[in-house]
């Protein structure tokens, strides 16, 4: 297994990727951020990654329709959701389309790389069986 963990990071919220790019980058793993879900789905169209990490609440095309864009396209990758404002519903939706987790913002950096490390590790498993 490849130490270097791929990591897809789609959120809105510019300060928050660059500040999550960097702890991860630390943590010796490759980042790839956009801040929008049109241009997540035009980037998955020629990359692949090992992790997406998604935030649900974007303008325009917002997570929960980028997640559904990323399924059927076909691309099984693990997302993880991050939110800042999540309920019930928007819960079992994101769920049923075919999130891995879910964490809530402010996340703890520690938590969500945990998590992306967890997610990775889980699918390599799962392709090497």
């Amino acid at each position: 297994m490849s130490n270097l963990i791929r990591v897809f990071l789609i959120d809105d919220e510019k300060l928050f990727v660059e500040s999550l790019t960097k702890v991860l980058r630390k943590r010796e793993m490759v980042i790839k951020s956009c801040h929008s879900g049109a241009e997540a789905i035009e980037i998955l169209s020629t990359e692949t990654f090992d992790v997406i990490v998604l935030d649900i609440k974007m303008p325009g095309m917002d997570g929960a329709m980028t997640l559904k864009a990323i399924r059927n396209k076909g691309i099984a990758t693990p997302v993880i959701i991050l939110s800042g404002h999540m309920d019930i519903e928007r819960v079992n939706e994101v769920l049923k389309i075919g999130a891995t987790e879910l964490l809530l913002k402010p996340c703890d950096m520690e938590t969500l790389v945990s998590t992306i490390e967890n997610a990775h590790e889980r699918c390599w498993i799962s392709d090497n069986m």
